[in-house]
């Protein structure tokens, strides 16, 4: 089998969709030798900010000494990114390796993309003797593949609107499900703002006797700037750079930390598609942020209100079709001098037409037009000094692997769901 052949395998298996429970999960796990036995976990929940949570713990812990695995998802550009150790990506011959080995273990055919993926992690991480593996959920929590495991600490980072179709219409629902990876007598630590959410959380926490610690915004803004101030743009990343400094905080009788390797290691964090600026050769800047549901957005907003205020910029945004797209284009048309929507390289895409409606009666102002691909509408704004790129994070890895940021290899393309044909259709 070659990497190209692996990758076409894995793609493969998302026609299996999303499976909620645990039960090919253990299955699987178990076929593997439940690697989760031998592992140590931070398992981290939560609506956004999950992946820049994950980033900042790994940093620390490694800054600290430890080795460190990293389980997150999406991937932007590689496969490879799921799955790091000490943040080196996985080599594709272990790729190659855990596809073959798994897959001739595993006699059933329906397992997803996401379990497969999932026990290829803890089996890897257990092969590799890692000291401690953050290890973020990949939808929900109750249900999702990744809660087969018993963590050191739970980590929820915050409830908002995103996948209702599966995880419930109201903010307690989709509470009780990212609360599902909170087990007996482990210790959470949330940012959870929402009074309905935290209540959901609290009680979660408090029937099965598990320690909670909250971490506020109004603690944070009362810290001082230097303590919660990592090297990416936002302000939300100060509140998640505080959640990350809490659960450290509560582990330290398992997990000694000295107080320098925690800040080293949030000044070295690097967590790309997510505020991301890149300046071209001939000044243009383009920032890249995965904005993919409203919250998301009204984040972006606050940071362009925040970092970008004397220029407005150009937006190139796609989305799918299953987000709350309206209200997004009503959060973010107001900041634009022109927009350009194009369609994400997913079946799901929404479709760049309706967007573009959306935009024009957000802000008549502004100039909208719809482009047939995102390399077009790169071409239309070569000339923009600000270019913000936004909406869902295949959208974003697209644009990496265009503007050369991060190149992937042909074989990835695929399991992108986009490549140079579909995103010419």
């Amino acid at each position: 089998m070659t990497y190209s052949e692996a990758i076409q395998y894995l793609y493969g298996l998302q026609i299996f969709g999303a499976h909620f429970g645990l039960e090919n999960t253990f299955r699987l796990a178990a076929l593997a030798g439940n690697p989760q036995t031998r592992l140590r976990f931070i398992h981290v929940a939560g609506t956004n900010g999950k992946g820049s949570t994950c980033a900042m713990l790994e940093g620390i812990y490694r800054s600290s000494g430890l080795r460190v695995g990293l389980f997150t998802s999406p991937h932007l550009v590689s496969f490879r990114e799921r799955i790091q150790v000490n943040r080196q990506l996985i080599h594709e011959n272990e790729i190659i390796r855990l596809v073959e080995e798994l897959h001739a273990a595993n006699k059933e055919n329906d397992t997803t993309l996401f379990e497969f993926a999932t026990v290829m992690a803890l089996k890897f991480f257990a092969e590799q003797q890692c000291d401690l593996v953050i290890w973020e959920t990949g939808l929900g929590g109750r249900l999702d593949a990744t809660n087969i495991v018993t963590p050191l600490a739970s980590v929820i980072t915050n409830i908002a609107f995103d996948h209702q179709q599966w995880l419930g219409d109201t903010l307690e629902k989709i509470a009780a499900e990212k609360a599902g990876i909170i087990k007996p007598g482990i210790p959470v630590v949330t940012a959870t703002g929402e009074p309905s959410a935290l209540a959901v959380i609290e009680k979660i926490a408090r029937e099965k006797n598990a320690p909670l610690t909250m971490v506020t915004a109004e603690a944070v803004r009362s810290q001082p700037a230097s303590s919660s101030a990592p090297p990416l743009l936002g302000e939300h990343q100060k509140l998640n750079a505080s959640l990350a400094r809490a659960t450290v905080e509560v582990l330290q009788g398992q997990i000694p930390v000295a107080g320098e390797k925690i800040r080293e290691g949030l000044v070295r964090i690097n967590w790309p598609g997510r505020l991301q600026l890149i300046e071209k050769s001939n000044g243009q800047k383009i920032l890249l942020d995965g904005a993919h549901n409203v919250a998301g957005a009204q984040v972006l907003r606050a940071a362009l209100e925040k970092h970008f205020t004397t220029i407005r910029p150009v937006f190139i945004f796609g989305v799918l079709a299953d987000k709350n797209w309206p209200d997004m284009c009503r959060i973010l048309a107001p900041l634009a001098a022109k927009i350009l929507t194009v369609p994400v390289a997913s079946g799901r895409t929404a479709d760049a037409q309706e967007l573009a409606a959306a935009f024009r009666s957000a802000n008549s102002a502004a100039e909208v037009f719809a482009e047939k691909n995102l390399a077009s509408a790169l071409g239309t704004c070569k000339d923009n000094g600000l270019v913000v790129i936004t909406g869902s994070l295949y959208l974003i890895g697209e644009a990496l692997e265009r503007l050369g940021v991060s190149p992937a290899d042909t074989g990835e393309r695929a399991l992108n769901e986009w490549s140079v044909n579909a995103a010419q259709r």
